[in-house]
């Protein structure tokens, strides 16, 4: 009943802009996102809520290679382009034939529209290339830049504004609302994962929804709790009888943080570091009871599988990049008025005070009490 009555709601508005685009010519349109992998899937409404203002449309993506598996399998993402930054490394021959077979590929769509989601210049090299009627993108000083856009829409001015919403402020600006039904993230892991991972995770003895997430890592070290803190944590959450799974990436530098962890911790927990595809830890991630992790891609991939989450942030700001649309709690320090401050540790240093401090119990406390909150849903 809300989302039909949504949609008529949807349908009755104007345009709030003099120069909205008519989707009706829409036929093909672009979205490029060329940043990383939890940046990508926050992208991933966009799509949902083109495809439902122009529903005959072919919507296709532009992204990097290695963040290709955030938006594989999404419903309304006709064809998958990727940028492989590999081959900056193999010379200019290689990457010269790279960049034209992709400029190929582009132009042969016959692109109506390009929805550029980042301030990154490419975007406007490559809007001008498809020859799109319409393209949008974040306001940027600079000729060059408004002259290859015939819309832009204005970065929030404060860091207040969710970064979904920010991305889908560049269909407001063109003229299309997002339905609220448009905004959920969209992550598909497909069959195979999910096949694999159910064979997993009964080979480790562990049950659908029965068991805790702990993502301990992050690209960024400034991000990431100590490890005798989230040892303690891995100590309480086994007394109180929960099976605990540890997941990474096979980044040296986590695998260092994780083994420090294990060093520490006394109990038992299945640690699948390195060992998981994207989809693959989407899938583990979609048969958790609960997550518990930092500010980091896996965080959105267990909130847009529907996985309760606990998200500890320090240096990043929660309201731009906490868990979307999914039973949360945030825990962040109170002890520090300078956070969220952007940089990368205090002084630069890669360390962080405000995580660095942050107690054990409090983490202990908001895992608790969500799990009560959300009692009921390991029957999923």
């Amino acid at each position: 009943m809300l989302e039909g009555h949504s949609a008529i709601v949807r349908a009755m508005l104007p345009p709030a802009v003099a120069d909205a685009i008519d989707p009706a010519r829409v036929h093909r349109a672009l979205v490029i996102k060329l940043r990383h992998h939890g940046d990508v899937l926050l992208a991933s409404p966009v799509f949902t809520a083109l495809k439902h203002a122009a529903p005959h449309a072919e919507i296709d993506a532009l992204v990097y290679r290695e963040t290709a598996p955030m938006l594989a399998g999404h419903p309304a993402i006709s064809v998958l382009h990727t940028i492989d930054r590999s081959l900056r490394r193999q010379g200019i021959v290689a990457r010269i034939a790279a960049e034209t077979r992709l400029w190929r590929a582009l132009r042969a769509r016959h692109y109506d529209l390009v929805v550029h989601l980042t301030d990154h210049r490419r975007g406007a090299w490559l809007t001008r290339l498809v020859g799109a009627r319409h393209g949008v993108a974040p306001e940027r000083g600079g000729l060059w830049w408004r002259t290859s856009f015939t819309h832009r829409y204005p970065l929030p001015r404060a860091t207040l504004r969710h970064t979904v919403e920010t991305n889908l402020d560049a269909l407001r600006r063109i003229g299309l609302w997002p339905a609220d039904e448009d905004k959920a993230l969209s992550f598909h892991p497909g069959d195979d994962a999910h096949a694999l991972v159910g064979t997993l995770l009964a080979s480790h003895g562990l049950l659908h929804g029965r068991f805790i997430v702990v993502h301990p890592g992050s690209r960024w070290l400034f991000k990431c709790w100590p490890a005798e803190a989230t040892a303690a944590l891995l100590d309480r959450l086994s007394a109180d009888g929960w099976p605990l799974v540890l997941t990474g990436a096979p980044d040296p530098a986590e695998r260092t943080l994780v083994a420090a962890i294990l060093a520490a911790t006394h109990a038992p927990v299945v640690d699948l570091t390195g060992e998981l595809t994207l989809p693959e830890l989407g899938a583990v991630l979609g048969a958790a009871r609960l997550f518990i992790g930092v500010d980091s891609a896996p965080m959105h991939m267990a909130a847009a599988m529907g996985t309760p989450v606990v998200a500890l942030f320090g240096p990043s700001g929660d309201a731009e990049w906490g868990p979307w649309r999914v039973p949360h709690r945030v825990v962040a320090s109170t002890l520090h008025s300078c956070r969220p401050c952007g940089n990368n540790g205090c002084g630069g240093s890669n360390h962080s005070d405000c995580l660095l401090t942050l107690p054990e119990s409090r983490v202990a406390a908001a895992v608790a009490e969500l799990l009560r909150e959300t009692d009921g849903r390991a029957a999923r």
